[in-house]
């Protein structure tokens, strides 16, 4: 039994990364062997086990057979006779063929170090055009390294074109697309993942609601910019759009809940928000209350930042925009008049003193 630290782990490495986790291959076992060594089988389509100790995950050297079409189309072939090279060759790209043994030998059978050194991300084998995912997966790595000078190969590039031509890339599942989505809008340029499914024709069949343009990319860069995060990257990339196709985007993808709420917002109040400097304190009140800011004040921050992004507006704005939410937050009534008002009435209190209080404010910041 022969034990391999590979993938992602490796190339990391070898960029000088720190791998945000690690994954092993076993060659020469069974599944019986590494049980009986202590290791938990958690694989439901193949054989993969948790470490005892380290809870890293292990799997068996294995092989695939395309059987059907789709990312679910194979059949998985695992035995003690499955070498090293033959596992790492179903893999996607050569940066990620390459395995580290016991030794700290480096098995490179597919020119990974190479394509490092070229920044290039390129295929392992014709195999490549099996798996629709494949297209995604390379999108997502082009955004995550295109920040270390990486490029795809030619030859990759027209492989993901010929896989949308056949039409393999439509039996890829809408949870699927998100994940792969999900995961890209958190990298370092997470525009260059639209901008290489623009360029293999993958984006209108994969993401038919988006008109990808230079404002969404501009929106993009400006969310890595400011350090938003994904939700607030997908509200920022979708502000342009119209409510019903963001609803229709976010049903078919099966979109969660946070993001799609904050996707709407941001559409929905982005140009309110930007031209905010111009409003007197009663129009400042009406934009929290029509965002639900004294009830979500998080959400409402997240608003801010995605509409930031998408303006480009500097950050006075939107701190001033917090300062008025936490100011009319603050404001409270005397008890009398607590008493004296009721239901409908006690509102309308609240919401006179909160304009008052917002007048000051603004009185206060125009003297400064």
């Amino acid at each position: 039994m022969q034990v391999y630290l590979v993938g992602g782990a490796v190339r990391d490495e070898l960029l000088g990364l720190s791998p945000p986790e690690r994954d092993w291959v076993v060659v020469g076992a069974t599944p019986e062997e590494l049980q009986r060594a202590g290791y938990r089988a958690v694989g439901r389509e193949f054989p993969v086990f948790l470490h005892p100790e380290t809870n890293e995950e292990y799997a068996l050297a294995r092989l695939e057979r395309k059987t059907g079409p789709g990312y679910r189309g194979f059949e998985t072939q695992f035995s003690p006779q499955v070498t090293l090279e033959q596992d790492l060759q179903r893999r996607d790209l050569t940066i990620n063929a390459m395995a580290r043994a016991a030794d700290g030998t480096l098995v490179d059978p597919y020119g990974g170090r190479r394509d490092l050194e070229q920044r290039l991300l390129r295929h392992v084998s014709p195999a490549f055009v099996e798996d629709p995912v494949r297209v995604l997966r390379v999108a997502r790595f082009a955004a995550r390294l295109s920040a270390f000078g990486f490029r795809l190969a030619p030859e990759t590039r027209e492989l993901m074109r010929f896989m949308v031509a056949n039409g393999e890339i439509s039996a890829l599942v809408p949870e699927r697309v998100w994940r792969e989505m999900q995961r890209a809008l958190g990298e370092a340029n997470p525009w260059v993942f639209f901008d290489v499914l623009q360029d293999c024709g993958a984006l209108p069949v994969l993401l038919p609601e988006l008109d990808w343009d230079a404002a969404q990319r501009d929106a993009l860069r400006r969310a890595v910019q400011i350090g938003a995060e994904p939700p607030e990257r997908y509200a920022a990339l979708l502000a342009d759009m119209a409510p019903e196709k963001i609803k229709v985007l976010c049903e078919r993808l099966r979109v969660p809940n946070d993001y799609r709420e904050l996707g709407l917002l941001t559409a929905r109040l982005h140009r309110r928000i930007a031209d905010a400097a111009a409003l007197d304190a009663a129009g400042v009140l009406d934009l929290l209350e029509a965002a639900d800011a004294f009830r979500r004040p998080d959400r409402f921050e997240l608003l801010l930042r995605a509409t930031q992004a998408r303006s480009g507006a500097d950050d006075t704005l939107y701190a001033a925009l917090a300062v008025a939410l936490v100011t009319a937050a603050g404001v409270t009534l005397p008890r009398e008049k607590l008493e004296q008002f009721k239901g409908i009435a006690i509102a309308a209190a609240y919401r006179a003193a909160r304009i008052e209080r917002l007048q000051q404010l603004q009185s206060e910041r125009r003297k400064s």
